[in-house]
């Protein structure tokens, strides 16, 4: 993003969240403007990547209220949002449902649904932000406008990613990238409506 020619610290901009890096550079803050779908993968990006199963086998994950309330808050400045796992989750879908976000489960092909996506909402890749962690996520991540991982994705995946959140999987990582799409579309006019419960605003 032309960091390195403005004589900016490379390594330095790499530990600084999304959105001061975006006040940084400005070409950053025009792709990010351009976006119109966000999509995420679940287990290692909005969540810490671990699994867990009651006794009787039904599994369990735990998401980070930030990350929630950043999801809404994307839909309300006109951002599509969409839940991708390879995993068939039940709680994922649960998740998606409870913020009133689309949820796509047990998919083997995240590239061609993130392409499904698309030609719904008469966009091109190019309108598209995905954020994975790991190999599966990898096809999908090429192919769009802008592609982050968390700060603990898998080395591999994240040294492919245009952009690593400073703040971790399941810990605030969804949230950074949210931000730095809310602010890249020119933020809220009014104060943001939000409830006591804060997320499901």
């Amino acid at each position: 993003f032309g960091l390195r020619q403005r004589g900016l610290d490379a390594a330095a901009i790499e530990h600084l969240p999304l959105t001061k890096r975006a006040g940084r550079d400005s070409m950053l803050m025009t792709r990010a403007g351009n976006i119109r779908l966000a999509c995420f993968d679940v287990d290692g990006t909005l969540t810490d990547g671990r699994l867990f199963f009651d006794s009787e086998g039904r599994e369990l994950k735990a998401f980070h209220v930030h990350d929630g309330q950043g999801l809404v808050l994307l839909r309300q400045v006109g951002i599509e949002v969409a839940l991708i796992t390879a995993r068939h989750s039940e709680v994922a879908r649960r998740r998606a449902e409870e913020l009133g976000v689309r949820a796509h489960i047990g998919v083997k092909d995240k590239l061609a649904c993130v392409r499904e996506l698309c030609a719904e909402l008469g966009i091109g890749l190019e309108a598209v932000c995905f954020m994975g962690d790991d190999l599966p996520d990898l096809p999908a991540m090429r192919a769009v406008g802008l592609s982050v991982a968390p700060a603990n994705a898998h080395a591999f995946t994240a040294s492919q990613a245009e952009l690593r959140t400073y703040a971790g999987a399941g810990a605030g990582a969804a949230r950074e990238l949210c931000d730095l799409l809310i602010a890249a579309q020119g933020g809220f006019d009014d104060p943001i409506p939000v409830t006591p419960t804060g997320e499901l605003a």
